[in-house]
């Protein structure tokens, strides 16, 4: 069946296990931790060692304020993202998605690089085929006839596997704690850069709008819906603040202990190997693997959500949309074996542009264009944390600007 409703498909269908608050929150949360989250935490984690703590915190910060007001001004208006930055200024929808959809295109081959990694090191297969076995699965999730049923349990299972295991890993090496709150408060040698990236890569591209595009897809709109909007928002909001605190524990404690990381280029995968020997590098595998499934998911789903509104077949077929999205992702991984790395900088870049733009429109609802919102008045202390994120994510998209042009220097 191809839609994106949940009134066309069967969403309150006592089959249905996953909440749709809870699953529009997963979503969020396990499109944020992909294999580049992962990747990037552990790096940062052996350069900057406790005094990283601090840009988990802020990242933190900055994804509370971030989604708080995405998810309650799109919830309300009952509109997707680019449908309402439409209505706010002339091309401004057509500009938001093509900025998301050129970072998440990108960024997909690289979802689906990393649960092809994530299978080489569980099963042992080529990355390749891994990679090609991955994208099979994730296409018979949105092949389902059933697709929101199937696509809320699958992000929930591996979200709870990828959980779990970094809980271990935590439990096993056992950070110092004293030093963390140090290194929280009082951070040595940790550069501004540090957090804007790691900002950037959990909230900003199609992440941002992820979750409350679920919500919408859901029928969970309007002003007398507010109070369940918020409880989503809140719950995709503390599940990833809990995955980034216990992962950066889990690989601090591995670099606290002074260990001998087996391959400094591969600091997730040496972490594991460390915590636990050999079957590390299995355990590892998984944790990857289904970071891969769960940011490639989340990744082609927004996407088509974003490209629905100006491309009819998608509108017409959206799970036929998303399918093709999934398969682009999948043939150049395994076409090319990897993905390069100036695209990766170039997809990076891009979404830090999004994070800026789109809030900016999104508080613009707030502040000038309370019709937009059934004239809900909206809370002031809520915006003026918007508005201090906006500015913060603002000084970010210069830097990415930067980087951009670093790619063609």
């Amino acid at each position: 069946m191809d839609s994106t409703s949940e009134e066309v498909q069967p969403a309150r269908s006592p089959r249905l296990r996953v909440p749709p608050l809870l699953g529009a929150g997963m979503l969020m949360a396990m499109s944020a931790a992909g294999p580049g989250f992962i990747t990037q935490t552990a790096s940062f984690t052996v350069l900057y060692q406790a005094s990283f703590a601090a840009a988990v915190v802020l990242s933190m910060i900055v994804d509370v304020a971030v989604q708080l007001n995405v998810w309650r001004i799109l919830g309300i208006s009952g509109q997707r993202a680019q449908d309402l930055a439409g209505k706010v200024f002339p091309g401004a929808g057509q500009l938001l998605t093509a900025l998301v959809v050129l970072g998440a295109v990108v960024f997909n081959i690289g979802n689906i690089g990393g649960a092809g990694l994530g299978l080489h090191n569980l099963l042992g297969v080529d990355s390749r085929v891994g990679a090609a076995i991955s994208g099979c699965l994730v296409i018979a999730v949105f092949l389902a006839r059933s697709m929101f049923v199937v696509f809320d349990r699958t992000m929930m299972l591996l979200g709870i596997v990828k959980i779990v295991l970094i809980v271990v890993l935590v439990a096993v090496t056992a950070p110092p704690l004293g030093q963390v709150a140090i290194g929280t408060v009082a951070p040595k040698g940790l550069p501004l850069l540090a957090v804007l990236t790691l900002i950037g890569g959990t909230v900003g591209g199609f992440i941002t709008y992820s979750g409350a595009h679920r919500l919408i897809d859901a029928g969970i709109t309007g002003v007398e819906n507010v109070r369940r909007i918020n409880r989503g928002a809140w719950t995709g909001v503390l599940v990833a603040c809990v995955l980034r605190i216990v992962l950066f524990l889990g690989f601090f404690g591995v670099v606290a202990t002074g260990a001998h990381l087996a391959n400094p280029n591969d600091a997730a995968g040496s972490s594991f190997l460390a915590a636990f020997g050999t079957v590390g590098l299995h355990l590892f595998g998984l944790v990857f693997w289904a970071a891969g499934m769960t940011s490639t998911m989340g990744n082609s789903y927004t996407t088509a959500t974003f490209l629905q509104t100006y491309l009819g077949p998608v509108r017409r077929h959206f799970n036929r949309a998303v399918i093709v999205l999934i398969g682009l992702a999948t043939v150049v991984f395994v076409a090319a074996g990897q993905t390069p790395q100036s695209m990766l900088v170039f997809a990076g870049a891009i979404n830090g542009l999004v994070l800026p733009v789109g809030l900016a429109i999104i508080l613009w609802v707030a502040l000038r264009r309370r019709e937009l919102i059934a004239g809900y008045r909206y809370p002031s202390v809520l915006l003026g944390a918007g508005v201090a994120a906006w500015l913060f994510t603002a000084y970010a998209a210069v830097l990415s600007i930067t980087s951009i042009g670093s790619i063609f220097r």
